[in-house]
């Protein structure tokens, strides 16, 4: 089976691959392997539809089962906020360091602050659509450490480690992440439709 990544982030797609990589029978390709070039406009109000928006029209251009997922940050301070809009949260067609800069200028860090990565993870083939959450609780600290991973990587210290996720590598990162939480749900689905 040939499974669609629908994303252009290659940090996403190195997550996928070597997350799902043991499943036998299983290619995983992505949008620039067959020559797509789409960006859906994300309409949803939550993670789970905007995957779904994405799912949906990459197996419209490629006509092969797809997984497309939406992630995000949720600081409680700020009622969950950037939440949905994490990526753009400092405007569209920045870099993940004005996101970082704008959040951590919104923050009281007198006290904790605790937040949350969410991930849903969509899998659509046509006919079945399969849904799967994964999530890591942690908190933001008021530096940036580490040169690994990407996005809010290096201010995200998950609970019970005294490190940023941009200070893992990549195995340690993917057993904790919620984007690994996520797919070893849909791994854990696919493995018993195959």
């Amino acid at each position: 089976m040939t499974i669609l990544a629908a994303t252009n982030n290659h940090h996403k797609i190195e997550e996928i691959k070597a997350i799902l990589s043991d499943i036998d029978g299983i290619v995983i390709v992505t949008p620039i392997d067959l020559g797509i070039n789409i960006n859906p406009n994300e309409t949803g109000t939550t993670f789970e539809q905007n995957a779904e928006i994405k799912a949906r029209a990459f197996y419209e251009v490629a006509g092969i089962p797809v997984i497309a997922d939406d992630s995000g940050l949720e600081v409680d301070q700020l009622d969950g906020k950037p939440g949905i809009n994490s990526a753009r949260y400092a405007g569209i067609d920045v870099d993940d360091k004005a996101n970082r800069t704008k959040l951590l200028s919104e923050l009281n860090f007198a006290e904790l602050v605790s937040a949350r990565f969410r991930c849903v993870i969509c899998y659509f083939d046509g006919t079945q659509t399969i849904f799967a959450n994964g999530k890591v609780e942690g908190q933001i600290i008021n530096d940036e450490r580490g040169s690994m991973g990407f996005g809010y990587d290096p201010i995200f210290i998950p609970d019970n480690y005294d490190i940023t996720f941009a200070e893992m590598d990549s195995i340690s990162k993917n057993k904790l992440s919620h984007r690994g939480d996520a797919l070893r749900q849909i791994k854990a689905a696919l493995s018993l439709r195959i």
